[in-house]
Order: C-alpha cells, then sequence, then structure tokens
C-alpha cells in the first residue's frame, strides 16, 4: 500500500494513465499535473498546476518515459500549454523526493544533480525492459506484416544484437517458421544464439549475411547497417530499426537504392499502451513502496 504517499506526475501519454490508477487503487496521494484536457476525471486524484507549491510535499515525482526535452519541456498529450521543468520545480521538492522517468536527457539529470534529488530511469532496469520486449517485438511483427507482401513463415530473418529486445525478437520469428539469423558480438550470446536452434554470426560478417535477407531487425543503438552493408542487400529486403533514436541504419542511403527501412523505437506505448503502462504501474508502485519502507528504516 502506499497509504500517506504523495506521487505527483507530470505530463504523460495514455501509459502514465494506468499508473495513475495503481496509485490511487494503493491508496496514495495523486496531484496530476498537465492533465487538463483529460476528459475522464479519477476520483481520489487532484489536477493541479506545475507550481513550486504543489511540487513540495510530493515524496515522487513521476515524469513521462522520455522525461523532459534538452530544454525541459514535458510532453503531455492531455495538455494543450507547454509545460517546462526549470530549476525552481526541483529545487523546491523535499531531499527524500525520487524523480521517476523512463529514461533522461542530460538537462534532467543535470537538474536533478545540482540538487541532490534521485533520479531513476526505468527503461535502464533489466525487469522493465525484458516485460518491454513483448510489446516491442509483436508491434515490429505488424509492422514487418504491413510494409511487406511476404509471410514471415519461411523467410530469411536477421536480428542484429541479443539484448532484451533481440532475444525476444528471435524467438518469435522462430515461432513463426522464420529461418533466423542472429548477428552479435560477444561470444556467449553466439553460444546462446546456437542453444536456440538459430543460426550465430559475428557482426562482423555482416556484409556477407545480408545478401539474401528478407527482414532485417536492428536492436544495436550504434550505425551497423552502413551504406557498405545496405549495398549488399536485394532491394526487396525490408529493414525495421528498433534501436533508440537515431537508429543503427543509415536511413538516407537506404532510400536511395530504394529498400523500405523504418524507424520504430517506443513501440510499447504505440502498440500496446495499456499493456506497456501496466508494466511501468507494476514496477513503479513496487519501487515507490520499496523508497518508504528504505526512508522508514532511515528514521527509525
Amino acid at each position: 500500500m502506499l497509504t500517506g504517499i504523495h506521487v505527483a506526475f507530470i505530463g504523460g501519454d495514455a501509459r502514465q494513465l494506468e499508473v495513475v490508477k495503481r496509485c490511487i487503487q494503493l491508496d496514495a496521494t495523486v496531484t496530476l499535473i498537465g492533465f487538463d484536457n483529460l476528459e475522464s476525471n479519477f476520483t481520489g486524484a487532484t489536477k493541479r498546476p506545475l507550481t513550486c507549491d504543489v511540487l513540495k510535499d510530493a515524496d515522487a515525482l513521476i515524469l513521462p518515459i522520455v522525461g523532459t526535452d534538452d530544454n525541459g519541456f514535458v510532453e503531455s498529450i492531455f495538455c494543450s500549454k507547454q509545460l517546462q521543468l526549470q530549476v525552481e520545480h526541483i529545487a523546491c521538492l523535499k531531499k527524500h523526493c525520487v524523480v521517476y522517468t523512463g529514461m533522461a536527457k542530460p538537462y534532467l539529470r543535470t537538474l536533478t544533480s545540482a540538487e541532490q534529488i534521485s533520479l531513476v530511469e526505468l527503461l535502464d532496469r533489466d525487469d522493465v525492459a525484458i516485460y518491454n520486449s513483448i510489446p516491442t517485438a509483436e508491434g515490429a511483427l505488424m509492422m514487418a506484416i504491413q510494409h511487406t507482401d511476404i509471410t514471415i513463415h519461411g523467410s530469411q530473418s536477421i536480428v542484429l544484437g541479443l539484448g532484451r529486445t533481440g532475444l525476444s525478437m528471435a524467438r518469435v520469428l522462430h515461432a513463426l517458421g522464420a529461418r533466423v539469423r542472429v548477428g552479435a558480438r560477444r561470444q556467449e550470446h553466439l553460444a546462446r544464439i546456437y542453444e536456440m536452434g538459430l543460426t550465430p554470426f559475428h557482426i562482423s560478417e555482416i556484409r556477407q549475411q545480408v545478401t539474401n535477407a528478407d527482414f532485417i531487425f536492428n536492436t544495436i543503438p550504434s550505425l551497423v547497417l552502413t551504406a557498405e552493408v545496405i549495398a549488399q542487400m536485394p532491394q526487396t529486403a525490408f529493414i525495421l530499426d528498433l534501436a533508440s533514436k537515431p537508429g543503427g541504419t543509415d536511413f538516407r542511403y537506404a532510400q536511395r537504392r530504394g529498400i523500405k527501412a523504418l524507424l520504430a523505437p517506443g513501440l510499447p506505448g504505440i502498440v500496446a499502451p495499456k499493456s506497456a503502462g501496466q508494466i511501468l504501474a507494476q514496477t513503479l508502485s513496487r519501487l515507490i513502496a520499496e523508497q518508504t519502507i528504505s526512508r522508514g528504516n532511515q528514521h527509525g
């Protein structure tokens, strides 16, 4: 339970609503900032403006997945006014308050660090990333089916990277009957690919591997699909880049060659906002409860 805990939310999308519901359910005091156009009113939550007076009592401050931009602006699909998180807002937080976001830009890191406020980036956590790989893999399949005229079954499919998303992606492609090759750098990843009954290759061999590819799913957040690599692909290949912006593909050269290449970061929030929100809600409610117990032990 989160009885007696004040949780403030600034902005967000449909995923945030699942977290709000969960906090109310667990008896937290909930303040919503930047939810002016939200049609459904949550019983047990109060809508307030972004002011120090509102933030000074918060025990946890929850920002959207992307946190803020480079100038402190916070995205909110439920608010027509711009929300800008500034130095004074962080300065007025209680020292034990924890700021939660998906990933933080340097702006937010600098602000919280200067005021010695704890910042938790949820997408850095293995549990959240593994849960999120499920809607990511499903969304990637949906896009691959929409943008091509062949079945995934029997296709030559390549997955680049065997992190949390790459592993889930390789599994679902294999389950659908694709001929799956997975490119990785680390020896233990190559061993795991082999153990899964898939075909491993070292990323340095990528140019030789893509010559007959139908689908290429990249999860590596650095430029691996260079012009030299794309030049070896058949024109019918479809590239779906699942890495965070700007991805790992030379999109300009792919377009020049007439190869369809799409960047699709943040798929969980697009294809399954309710499930993605429940993943965040589960993790956040546990972290806030742990934060409270830990603070109680320090004062006990």
